[in-house]
């Protein structure tokens, strides 16, 4: 299981809109993201590296996912990604719960969620305030 929390200087609002649009998904990211912002619907993130569907979506709360990469064996189940959106101060705190991943992968995609994700939107949000 990986849990990761970190704060940015935006609303719970933005960040759980833009994690949903792909737009904005892409510009955080760097990779081209196309997401149906909809529970039940499906997303191709980075380039079409990771892929999913939405199943539980509270706004500017809670989003759970189903999650899988390109590198996951093909009968292997798709993991499960819930993200947590909690006011902080003047920003909001998301803490990232990544379970169910392939035996033994957790530290890659650990890394990968911390060089992928939380570095550039860091960037990303400190310009968009």
């Amino acid at each position: 299981m990986i849990k990761l929390t970190t704060n940015f200087p935006v609303t719970a609002k933005k960040l759980y809109d833009s994690w949903l649009n792909s737009t904005a998904h892409s510009d955080f990211t760097g990779g081209k993201a196309i997401i149906d912002g909809r529970v039940g619907g499906k997303f191709k993130v980075w380039d079409g590296y990771i892929t999913g569907s939405n199943l539980v979506l509270q706004p500017y709360g809670r989003i759970v996912q189903s999650w899988r990469t390109t590198e996951f064996h093909e009968s292997a189940p798709d993991s499960r990604l819930e993200i947590l959106f909690e006011k902080h101060n003047s920003g909001t705190k998301i803490t990232l719960i990544h379970t169910q991943l392939p035996n033994g992968e957790e530290k890659k995609y650990e890394k990968g969620w911390k060089d992928h994700y939380f570095k550039p939107m860091k960037k990303f949000f400190k310009k968009s305030k």
